[in-house]
């Protein structure tokens, strides 16, 4: 272990290892038990029986391995969101590839780590996932930058804001509650806890005049919110 600087108040990120790859599991605790501010809170192989063992560890970081479970019907993501919003996902010795890429943070995943990374470049994305940042290889975010023009139409709108009052978030909320997700299911999907979504539909509705959440979507449609 290295020296810890003065100050040091303890680790900053507490990450569970999901790897199938033993080998893998092994080179990733030996690299990330030699950094003052990380801990390794736990390891072990993707099962349906893994959720509740990393929730009992209390991990904030999870590092996968594999896209698969994260693409899966029940992804991974979601599944540990429905237990606990907090946890954030770091997907390590990924390819360069933009369409998995895109999909896998529309899953949910916040760290994109590259194959060919350093034990530095992995360090650096887990205390910066940990601290609520988002973290993707330079190359790749062209294509996150073109995919968010692609789909600029349904960014939120100033005028939305300054018109009806709604912030971005509940701008956001109105798309999810257009598709028909329930508050539990917008609340995995923005890592928002559920009580939390049911404030801002109460606060939409308010702003809004609305009697109901479809109302909602109606209101915000017809003041020009493409959704």
């Amino acid at each position: 272990m290295g020296t810890v600087a003065s100050g040091f108040s303890g680790p900053v990120a507490a990450v569970f290892l999901l790897a199938e790859n033993r080998l893998l599991r092994e080179a990733l605790l030996r690299i990330l038990s030699k950094k003052d501010d990380i801990s390794v809170a736990g390891a072990g192989s993707y099962s349906p029986a893994i959720f509740e063992q990393i929730v009992s560890t209390g991990a904030n970081v999870v590092v996968l391995d594999s896209v698969a479970p994260v693409l899966a019907e029940h992804g991974v993501v979601r599944e540990l969101h429905q237990i606990n919003p907090a946890i954030r996902v770091v997907l390590v010795g990924m390819e360069a590839d933009e369409a998995i890429f895109l999909r896998v943070v529309q899953a949910g995943v916040v760290g994109y780590v590259l194959k060919d990374a350093s034990a530095v470049e992995l360090a650096r994305t887990i205390r910066a996932v940990a601290a609520g940042e988002a973290v993707c290889p330079a190359v790749l975010s062209t294509g996150l930058f073109r995919w968010v023009e692609r789909h600029q139409p349904a960014i939120p709108s100033l005028h939305l804001k300054n018109r009806l009052g709604l912030s971005r978030r509940e701008q956001e909320l109105v798309g999810l509650i257009r598709q028909g997700l329930t508050n539990k299911e917008m609340a995995n999907r923005l890592n928002l806890s559920e009580q939390t979504v049911k404030n801002h539909v109460h606060r939409m509705l308010r702003k809004v005049g609305a009697q109901d959440r479809l109302s909602i979507v109606e209101v915000c449609r017809n003041e020009g919110l493409n959704i």
